[in-house]
């Protein structure tokens, strides 16, 4: 059977640096933070106080109150995101497609936590009175609700569902939806992740496990990865959304290309319940199944958008896997961790990391790692490889690999690549 080809024609984003892609990426390439004091709750006792949230988002402006009320924020900004795409894409015009074969799949790595927190809350304070619950209560709160809230905005017919694998959830979303499209199985796939966790439940079961930065004095510089000072992620917010579609399904209606999915990668760690593989043995091995998978060579890629938390042994582990898997081509390469400005987006940071990858792809330019001192040197990290420090990087870009991991030893690496009739 002749795999079908896959490109990328719609992107969408709400996210801590910008509530669109344009505006996004502008502020990627220009090195804005998008930590600050966190505002979505009195964080005053937490031992973290800060996060990279979405700024200047009013429900109201998206969804009329009823509809408003019947979505965790999680979901809304899932629904965000997939407008943006959907609309970029050109997808919802009539007769663009066949709705049948369209399908949805858009990941969450926690989903609706500000509901469960609510309702328990609520129960708490009311137990003496009996169980008593919002009746939007599970459908608020479960993790594959944004796929369906979408699919019915649309009446998109297809394959409808979420994923859940941690921080790899939306790099997982995006595998299943191009295996989706070149097996034959639908025309056309939005995909992506959001995520919405910065409440008390979320800022502290991420704190009791010290998972999180603590640098309360300068939230903007705290995520710093590969910098020896570095003491955990800064925890982001938002959704990032995809349109993937059939390669003859797009020409024909013509449709604006912005790159190709080559190939993605899967693996599990099988080591430990939140921590990388020391040697990166997992990441190693979703890179190169990447690689096989997408029919390229080391060689091949000219960036990579690291998972790059920013905490102690995830950033040294990775660069290992880096240069296990690439060998001297790792030091022709330009590698960046967009988390540095954005924070990370748990179960939609690899949507949001793709979009990235596919703008360095088409604009080639590659978007900096922020927050670095030339002074803050860890001597287990190798510093002669190009981490694109500070400043974003002109430079060819013909194909990007984009890696997330998640707690519980998921891997997942995508790849894109210039599109080439």
């Amino acid at each position: 059977m002749e795999l079908k080809r896959v490109v990328i024609t719609g992107l969408g984003a709400l996210t801590p640096i910008g509530n669109d892609v344009e505006t996004t990426w502008a502020n990627a390439l220009a090195g804005v933070s998008g930590a600050g004091p966190i505002t979505h709750f009195d964080a005053s006792l937490f031992k973290t106080r800060f996060a990279c949230e979405v700024k200047g988002f009013n429900p109201e402006e998206h969804f009329d109150r009823k509809k408003a009320r019947q979505l965790d924020l999680y979901a809304q900004y899932a629904l965000v995101a997939a407008r943006q795409a959907i609309k970029d894409s050109g997808i919802d015009q009539e007769g663009a497609t066949n709705k049948n074969r369209v399908g949805v799949i858009v990941a969450a790595g926690i989903g609706g936590l500000h509901t469960f927190e609510e309702e328990a809350g609520y129960y708490a304070l009311n137990a003496d009175k009996g169980p008593k619950y919002n009746p939007f209560f599970i459908p608020k709160m479960i993790a594959d609700i944004a796929s369906g809230h979408i699919s019915m905005e649309y009446a998109f017919h297809g394959p409808n569902y979420g994923v859940v694998s941690a921080c790899a959830s939306s790099n997982n979303a995006i595998i299943d939806a191009f295996n989706l499209i070149r097996l034959g199985k639908a025309d056309v796939m939005v995909t992506g992740g959001a995520e919405a966790a910065i409440f008390p439940a979320g800022v502290g079961g991420f704190n009791s496990m010290h998972a999180l930065s603590t640098r309360n004095d300068s939230p903007e510089t705290a995520s710093r990865p590969f910098s020896k000072s570095r003491d955990g992620f800064v925890m982001g917010e938002g959704a990032a959304v995809l349109i993937l579609e059939e390669l003859e399904h797009a020409l024909a209606r013509g449709a604006k290309i912005y790159a190709e999915v080559a190939g993605g990668g899967l693996s599990a760690d099988a080591y430990h319940l939140t921590a990388t593989h020391p040697e990166g043995l997992g990441a190693v091995l979703a890179m190169t199944n990447a690689l096989e998978d997408a029919n390229m060579k080391p060689e091949d890629i000219d960036y990579i958008n690291v998972h790059g938390t920013s905490t102690p042994v995830g950033d040294i582990s990775e660069v290992k896997a880096i240069v296990e898997v690439f060998g001297e081509n790792a030091h022709k390469l330009n590698i960046s961790s967009t988390k540095s400005m954005t924070g990370h987006l748990l179960g939609a940071t690899g949507a949001l990391e793709a979009v990235f990858s596919v703008k360095a792809v088409e604009e080639d330019i590659v978007p900096p790692t922020i927050n670095h001192d030339p002074e803050d040197i860890d001597e287990n990290i190798d510093y002669s490889l190009n981490f694109t420090f500070d400043k974003a990087q002109k430079r060819p870009v013909r194909a990007a690999l984009s890696n997330s991991f998640g707690f519980g030893g998921h891997n997942a690496t995508v790849i894109v690549k210039k599109f080439e009739k």
